[in-house]
């Protein structure tokens, strides 16, 4: 299944910088505000050392980790939900990712001027946030005034759509985000087509300098405190040093500069994994001498449904699943010890997966 995050922010907060961090695909970084006019789509390998785990048993011809799409969107600003700065157009392209990366500012410097003249990531999220409220505030009040008429000519459904929409109507009225209700999974079918903006699941980046990698600075202390009280993530990330160690070859000399910033892996891998966290995604793999392979699903998904993840009519024709406990393969070394063991599992259409399960689909098509 694909993945897709979309790093967003106010301009010049250093989001094209995290994005060349992480993704095989590398642009051009400008010190001057709205000077793209396009979003960026990259790639990024999913780190997981299990991967190399169980490459050093079983020795494949390659190693193929899961990947996340990576889309960077240009700087937004006050008015963007107007048509201001980069405008409508790619507040499009965040109803199109399944995650955000919200980057705010917690750094210093005088060649990379700040549009709003100071350092204060507190009032960027919010900006941002309003942004994005106005927005989705439109959509829900054009969703208001069509279930209006449907309920008053009868229509039950539409009462009760009436009811969840103008709940959500005060709730960002408030300056709040959708993110922060409760739905029913029927309740959810009243505006699951809208795409809303503030629903979608957020990471906070505190992007600082590099002599705070480690642990932070005022400016993303205060950031933190400011979100006290709410499930939001908020990770601190060096990016212009970490994008400096994704330049690096050598993993010695990678190593050795993570040291120097006290870390003992790039913020980023933090950043990857606690998107498939927010996601409620896991991984299974396959394994053979062909190739080791990651696979991503969603938390609860049968194996059936796992199986059409490699392919449509291993799912179609789905038999049953061999499955074999990662913890398992590693101690044992081996698939014919782990079924010697016992540890081979024979499963049916109503087995859920867990991470880390290593799968073999028998099927029929």
């Amino acid at each position: 299944m694909g993945l897709k995050c979309g790093i967003i922010g106010i301009t010049n907060t250093g989001k094209t910088t995290l994005f060349n961090c992480i993704s095989e695909t590398k642009v051009a970084i400008s010190n001057f505000a709205f000077s793209t006019n396009k979003s960026n789509l990259g790639q990024v390998k999913v780190p997981d050392e299990r991967l190399q785990m169980l490459d050093a048993l079983i020795h494949s011809a390659r190693i193929m980790p899961t990947t996340v799409d990576i889309v960077d969107i240009p700087g937004l600003t006050k008015g963007s939900s107007k048509g201001e700065g980069v405008g409508n157009s790619f507040l499009a392209d965040i109803r199109n990712c399944d995650a955000l990366i919200h980057v705010v500012r917690c750094f210093d410097d005088s060649n990379l001027p700040h549009i709003d003249t100071s350092i204060d990531p507190v009032r960027d999220r919010e900006t941002i946030d309003l942004e994005l409220q106005v927005k989705d505030l439109d959509a829900v009040e054009k969703r208001i005034s069509k279930l209006e008429k449907a309920a008053k000519a009868g229509d039950k459904a539409s009462k009760r759509g009436l009811e969840v929409m103008t709940a959500i109507k005060a709730h960002l009225e408030d300056f709040q985000n959708i993110r922060t209700m409760s739905f029913s999974h029927e309740d959810e079918e009243f505006f699951s087509d809208l795409c809303l903006l503030t629903i979608k699941p957020v990471i906070y980046v505190c992007n600082v300098d590099e002599k705070s990698a480690a642990t932070g600075n005022a400016y993303s202390s205060r950031f933190i405190e400011s979100l006290q009280g709410t499930p939001a993530e908020t990770l601190i990330i060096a990016a212009k040093a970490e994008s400096d160690i994704a330049e690096l070859e050598d993993p010695e000399d990678r190593a050795a500069f993570l040291a120097e910033l006290n870390l003992k892996e790039p913020g980023v891998n933090k950043l990857i994994r606690s998107a498939f966290t927010i996601l409620n995604l896991e991984v299974f793999f396959t394994a053979g001498p062909k190739e080791v392979r990651a696979w991503t699903i969603k938390k609860g998904a049968t194996a059936p449904e796992a199986a059409g993840v490699i392919h449509s009519d291993l799912q179609r024709g789905f038999i049953r699943a061999e499955v074999i406990k990662y913890k398992d393969y590693i101690s044992l070394k081996s698939e014919s010890a782990c079924r010697d063991a016992g540890k081979l599992n024979i499963e049916g259409k109503n087995y859920i997966v867990e991470d880390g399960d290593i799968l073999n689909i028998r099927f029929n098509v």
